[in-house]
């Protein structure tokens, strides 16, 4: 019988109450998924996703962003505590600061993140506004790996969800927050396997990935 592969030592970065954090470290508690998540760092010291990380047993600090003259300051500090924690990959989940280009080119196909719409659609902020002002019938999330561009690195996995009759900015937001839940998981088990590698600016799936495709994309 072969040796089950290490997990990949995983981190989240969070700013808030780090709902997507909750639907990642259950997932993890799985024995045959292939991340552990090992650590919590947040922007906000105020941040609550900080005290569900612990209550969940895991190692949760935050680094107070205003405490740093800059952001490369910043970023030397977080570089500092994966270092520490022997982390590989990163992910961001409603981390709400801009990372230095050096260090997302530091972590180039080991961070990231998840994004409240149909990428390349909308990036930025205030997603479900948007797409609602647009007169869009489909709206979603999209996980993708993190470049240096702000929502721009290539896709790992998307989730639609019909835009109903009625619908305001709430409404289509939950909607689309119960996918993320579901898609998160998913995509960081794909990245953490080795069935969704960033090579040369594209995601290469393996051949195990394009048959659970029909699981990544739903409506």
């Amino acid at each position: 019988m072969s040796a089950r592969p290490e997990k990949k030592r995983v981190a989240i970065l969070i700013s808030g109450r780090g709902s997507n954090m909750v639907s990642l470290i259950e997932a993890a508690r799985a024995p045959d998924y292939p991340a552990e998540i090992v650590l919590v760092l947040s922007n906000r010291p105020d941040a609550a996703g900080l005290v569900r990380a612990r209550e969940a047993g895991i190692p949760a600090r935050a680094i107070d962003h205003k405490a740093f003259p800059d952001r490369a300051a910043f970023d030397a500090a977080l570089q500092a505590e994966l270092d520490a924690a022997g982390i590989e990959l990163i992910v961001l989940a409603g981390f709400m600061r801009i990372l230095t280009d050096a260090f997302v080119e530091a972590w180039a196909g080991r961070m990231i993140n998840i994004h409240p719409s149909l990428l390349p659609l909308f990036k930025g902020t205030h997603t479900h506004e948007r797409a609602l002002d647009a007169g869009m019938r489909l709206h979603g999330c999209t996980v993708h790996y993190v470049v240096p561009e702000l929502d721009a690195g290539p896709i790992v996995a998307q989730a639609a969800v019909p835009v109903l009759p009625g619908d305001d900015a709430d409404t289509l937001s939950a909607r689309v927050i119960v996918q993320e839940h579901r898609l998160y998981p998913a995509a960081l088990a794909l990245v953490a396997g080795g069935d969704a590698v960033l090579e040369g600016g594209r995601v290469r799936f393996t051949a195990r990935a394009r048959d659970a495709g029909a699981a990544i994309l739903s409506l």
